[in-house]
């Protein structure tokens, strides 16, 4: 993350709003996206799955998993920016928005996913 004002970082923390606001109600007319995001959505809970086994999707702070899917499907699906730089981007959203133990937790999982591509 260059800046708190890089579109890009920018854009995400958007994106992360409203794929966090999915797990509590619908969106009618998601954007494109997190159309794609939750189209892909039980493919990308698979690798958190088997990236933290210990725990299970349901049991997950809704801020952590919201953080995990989005950097999954950047990392999987977009590929736009290496791994590193949406590795920390999610480190960052998780200093921002997760609790104290978040950052750590979203990087290993990630972590783990890159080392098995």
């Amino acid at each position: 993350m260059k800046s708190k004002t890089d579109p890009r970082h920018l854009r995400r923390i958007k994106l992360f709003k409203k794929l966090f606001s999915t797990s509590f109600d619908n969106l009618k007319n998601p954007p494109v996206n997190l159309k794609l995001i939750l189209k892909n959505l039980k493919a990308i809970d698979k690798y958190i799955t088997d990236s933290a086994p210990d725990w299970p999707i349901a049991k997950l702070n809704k801020v952590d998993l919201a953080i995990l899917r989005l950097a999954i499907f950047e990392l999987k699906y977009e590929s736009k920016n290496p791994p590193k730089v949406i590795i920390d981007e999610a480190i960052e959203l998780a200093k921002a928005f997760g609790t104290e133990k978040t950052p750590k937790f979203v990087n290993g999982v990630l972590g783990t996913i890159v080392k098995q591509k």
